[in-house]
C-alpha cells in the first residue's frame, strides 16, 4: 500500500523572461568589419544609434552600460590590426561596439526542473515552526544547455512552500581561473583519464613543477601534432587540457538577489550542460557549515562529475571529481563525514546505486554495490534523488527508480546510520509516481528530484515534472521511515 503524499499547490515553470545578457562572438573576420564600421560613423550617427538600445535594454539589464564596455574591452585585440586604438575610440562608440557583441540568452526558456533544497545560511527574524530555503533548479534554455539557477523561499509552520518573487536582473559572475598548477597534484588528479604511462609522462617531461595553463595547452597541442595519426589518443589528450579548464572560481556581486545569480557552463567539458546539482549543507568535523553539489558536466560527447562548494551562495569554487568511482551521474555526497571518512553515493554503471569512502572529497575510488534493480517500477535502474539526510532510525536516502514505459518515479530506503553499506529497508511501492496532470512535458512519464529536506516532522520533496516544471509534496516522517522498516530488505 503506497503511503499517503501531499502534492503542494506550489509549482515552479519555465519564465521566458527570464533573459540574461552574454558576450556574442560570431568569428574574427565579421568581427573585425563590424569594428571598421563603427569606428568610421561620425559621432552624430553613433549617438543616433546608441540612445535608443541603451533608453530599451536599461530596463532589461542591471547596468547595460558595464556589460556593453565588458564585451568591447573582449574584443579590443582586434583593433590593432586594423590600424585603431581602442584607447583612442570614445566612450559612446565602445558602447555601440559592445552593443554588436551582446545577445539576450533566455536561461530558463525550455524548461525549469530537477530542483534540490537546502537551509538557508539565514534563519534570522522567523517565527517558530517556519524555516528558510534555497532552491536550486536545472535551467534549460536555448539549444538545450543546462545551467544552475536558484530560488529562495519560506517554508512556513504548516509546510506550505512560499517561494519569493525572482529579481528583475540576472547577471554573470566573475570567472577567475587558476593561473598556476602543481605538476604533481595535477597529474595524480588526471589518471581518470587513463592515458597510457609513457604518453602521460611525456606530457610530464614538457612541464616544470609549477606551469600554467598555456603552457599545458601548448605542450598538449604539440603532441597531438606528433601523434595526429591516432585519432583515440589525440582525443584523450584533451581530456588533459579540460580537466586543467575544470578548475575555476566565480564571485557575484553583492548587489544581486540570489534568484538572479546563474551558474552557467564556463570550461569546455561543461559546454553542453552542467546537469542535476545536488545539494548539501555539510557539516565538517569542527562544527563550520559549507555548501557542496555535486553535478554532471556535459560537453556532447563525455560526461564529467564535478563538485561546487560554497559558503555564500555568492562565491563559488568549482574543481573536478576523480577516481573509479567518480564516473557517469548520479553522485550525491553525504552530509558529514562517517567513521573520519568523506563519503558518497552514485550510479557508476547506469544501473545500480553504490557507495564509497574516501579521505579527499574530490577523489573517489573502490566503489561497492549497494543497491540493486528489485521491485517492477525500479527494474530499468535505481539510483538516489539527492544526499542522504541523516535520521535517529538511520540514513533516508531518495530514490529514483525506472520501469515500464521508462517512466521516471521517487521512492525511499533507510541505511545504517554508522555503516551505511548496510540497507535497513526500502520501500516496496513508489513514494510518488506521475498523475495525469504530472506525466506530459519534456521528457513525459518523468518525477525527478536532486535533494529534499525534513521540517516540522515531514519530510519535504522538491521534483521535476516531466523534465519541465517542478512541484512540491511532503509525507510523514515516522510513518514514511515506518513503511520502509516494514518492508525490509
Amino acid at each position: 500500500m503506497q503511503l499517503s503524499i501531499d502534492r503542494k499547490s506550489t509549482k515552479v515553470y519555465p519564465d521566458l523572461k527570464r533573459v540574461v545578457a552574454r558576450f556574442f562572438f560570431n568569428g574574427e573576420a565579421r568581427a573585425k568589419s563590424i569594428i571598421q564600421k563603427v569606428a568610421d560613423m561620425t559621432d552624430t550617427e553613433v549617438n543616433l544609434t546608441i540612445m535608443p538600445i541603451l533608453r530599451e535594454f536599461s530596463r532589461r539589464h542591471r547596468n547595460i552600460t558595464r556589460i556593453f564596455e565588458r564585451h568591447a574591452e573582449k574584443v579590443s585585440h582586434l583593433f590593432v590590426p586594423l590600424g585603431l586604438s581602442y584607447g583612442n575610440i570614445n566612450y559612446h562608440k565602445r558602447l555601440l561596439i559592445g552593443s554588436y557583441f551582446t545577445n539576450e540568452y533566455s536561461i530558463e526558456s525550455a524548461a525549469f526542473f530537477n530542483p534540490s533544497i537546502v537551509e538557508d545560511i539565514d534563519q534570522s527574524g522567523l517565527e517558530e515552526g517556519e524555516k528558510r530555503i534555497i532552491i536550486s533548479f536545472r535551467a534549460v534554455g536555448e539549444g538545450h544547455v543546462s545551467s544552475i539557477a536558484f530560488r529562495n523561499g519560506l517554508i512556513n509552520r504548516n509546510n506550505e512552500i512560499e517561494l519569493e518573487d525572482p529579481g528583475n536582473y540576472i547577471d554573470e559572475a566573475e570567472v577567475k581561473r587558476n593561473a598556476v598548477y602543481e605538476k604533481q597534484s595535477f597529474f595524480q588528479n588526471a589518471v581518470s583519464i587513463n592515458l597510457p604511462d609513457s604518453i602521460m609522462q611525456e606530457v610530464q617531461n614538457c612541464l616544470s613543477d609549477q606551469f600554467e595553463y598555456q603552457s599545458l595547452k601548448r605542450a598538449i597541442r604539440d603532441m597531438q601534432q606528433r601523434y595526429q595519426v591516432d585519432h583515440l589518443l589525440k582525443k584523450e589528450l584533451e581530456r588533459v587540457l579540460w580537466l586543467a579548464d575544470s578548475y575555476y572560481e566565480l564571485n557575484f556581486s553583492l548587489d544581486t538577489d540570489i534568484s538572479d545569480r546563474i551558474i552557467f557552463p564556463y570550461s569546455d567539458a561543461e559546454s553542453r550542460g552542467i546537469e542535476d546539482a545536488r545539494f548539501v549543507r555539510y557539516t565538517d568535523e569542527d562544527g563550520s557549515v559549507t555548501y557542496y553539489a555535486t553535478y554532471t558536466a556535459f560537453d556532447g560527447i563525455t560526461i564529467q562529475p564535478k563538485l561546487l562548494q560554497t559558503s555564500d551562495f555568492y562565491y563559488f569554487k568549482i574543481l573536478p571529481l576523480y577516481g573509479e568511482g567518480a564516473q557517469n551521474k548520479n553522485l550525491a555526497l553525504f552530509p558529514r563525514k562517517i567513521n573520519g571518512k568523506y563519503v558518497m553515493i552514485s550510479r557508476i554503471d547506469g544501473i545500480n546505486g553504490y557507495i564509497m569512502y574516501s579521505d579527499h572529497i574530490n577523489i573517489w575510488e573502490n566503489p561497492q554495490i549497494l543497491q540493486t534493480p528489485k521491485y517492477p517500477w525500479e527494474f530499468v535502474q535505481v539510483g538516489n534523488c539527492g544526499s542522504p539526510i541523516e535520521t535517529p532510525e538511520g540514513w533516508l536516502v531518495i530514490t529514483h527508480g525506472v520501469g515500464p514505459m521508462r517512466t521516471y518515479c521517487i521512492g525511499a530506503s533507510l541505511l545504517d546510520l554508522n555503516d551505511p553499506r548496510i540497507e535497513i529497508g526500502r520501500l516496496k511501492e513508489p513514494l510518488l509516481m506521475p498523475t495525469k496532470d504530472e506525466r506530459e512535458g519534456y521528457v513525459p512519464n518523468v518525477l525527478y528530484s536532486c535533494g529534499s529536506i525534513i521540517h516540522n516532522k515531514e519530510l519535504i520533496i522538491p521534483y521535476g515534472l516531466s523534465d519541465y516544471a517542478s512541484g512540491f509534496a511532503t509525507v510523514n516522517l515516522e510513518r514514511l521511515l515506518a513503511t520502509i522498516k516494514a518492508d525490509g530488505v
